[in-house]
């Protein structure tokens, strides 16, 4: 389409998460909290499983990852957020708004793989025990998460490159709190018919095949776990599992109640909710999730605090 009639929006205006000025104080300080105990939490665990001998395992090679990617994704959303319930118009430059798109979608996509490859390692773990460490080598877990972040690179590439065609200058008010795909497919004024197949595509690829990878290692697991003759057995391979399960149900739930249906404005303000559980809240509760519901974590953060005092 012809530029000639159209002035491109170089500066855009984040609506933010709600409009009512008496929220915007209390969510600054809710969201602000969000991120601290994110950002600590995840550096926690990186640090953690960096530092404990006993935790260089592939499953907790893959949980390290995961807390990177967590981190890294909140951090690309957060901090623009908080700024939005601070200044009175929270303006983000064209440039800005398309790189924020750029790492959020590479590390959105990286988690839906992330935690498809940590389904995959306990499925070995728990059906295949005595072949554990040969079927997980380090040299597997390495091409794993390196497919990991290569799916995040190409989609976030592809997204990005289409949007980057678009002729945005409908107007330059983003209808959420940062730059996402359909709120920017809002503002074309060229057609979006491309961007929208690409995106349910993508979507159903990075959502649905992580989901069903998942959920197949489950069955096989759930299976397995029922021969475990042993109640201890048992309660322990479902400890180990459960984590993960939570973990996948918030973070795969709210993904796809955002991106597997058809763009609206009707749509936009119930996915803004939906948003802030896989941008903001996800990140925060993995690390806890993890923490709280392992031993062996919670045993390696004993023993590293029990040599704080004596170093």
């Amino acid at each position: 389409m012809s530029t000639g009639n159209h002035s491109t929006v170089t500066e855009f205006i984040l609506a933010g998460i709600t409009e009512q000025p008496e929220l915007q104080l209390p969510l600054f300080f809710l969201f602000l909290g969000i991120y601290v105990l994110t950002v600590v939490g995840n550096l926690g665990m990186i640090t953690l499983i960096g530092l404990s001998s006993h935790l260089h395992t592939p499953m907790y090679y893959f949980l390290g990852n995961l807390s990177f990617i967590d981190l890294c994704h909140s951090t690309v959303i957060t901090p623009k957020m908080l700024v939005n319930f601070v200044m009175e118009k929270n303006i983000i430059f064209y440039p800005e708004c398309m790189t924020q798109l750029y790492f959020f979608s590479v590390f959105a996509i990286a988690e839906c793989h992330m935690l498809a490859a940590m389904a995959y390692d306990r499925y070995v773990a728990i059906c295949s025990p005595l072949l554990y460490n040969i079927i997980m080598s380090y040299r597997l877990c390495i091409c794993l998460t390196a497919g990991v972040y290569i799916f995040g690179i190409i989609g976030s590439t592809i997204h990005t490159g289409f949007i980057l065609k678009l002729i945005l200058c409908k107007t330059n008010v983003i209808n959420h709190y940062f730059c996402d795909l359909f709120p920017l497919l809002e503002l074309s004024c060229s057609s979006v018919y491309i961007n929208e197949l690409l995106i349910l595509f993508l979507s159903a690829f990075n959502i649905l095949i992580p989901t069903l990878t998942i959920l197949v290692s489950y069955i096989f697991i759930i299976v397995s776990i029922f021969h475990i003759r042993s109640t201890e057995g048992r309660s322990k391979a479902f400890s180990t599992c459960s984590s993960h399960i939570s973990a996948v149900a918030m973070f795969f739930g709210s993904a796809a109640f955002m991106y597997l249906q058809p763009s609206s404005v009707s749509s936009m303000d119930q996915g803004k909710v939906s948003s802030v559980f896989y941008t903001t809240v996800v990140p925060m509760l993995n690390p806890l999730i993890y923490s709280l519901r392992n031993k062996d974590v919670k045993s390696a953060l004993v023993k590293i605090l029990d040599k704080i005092p004596y170093s």
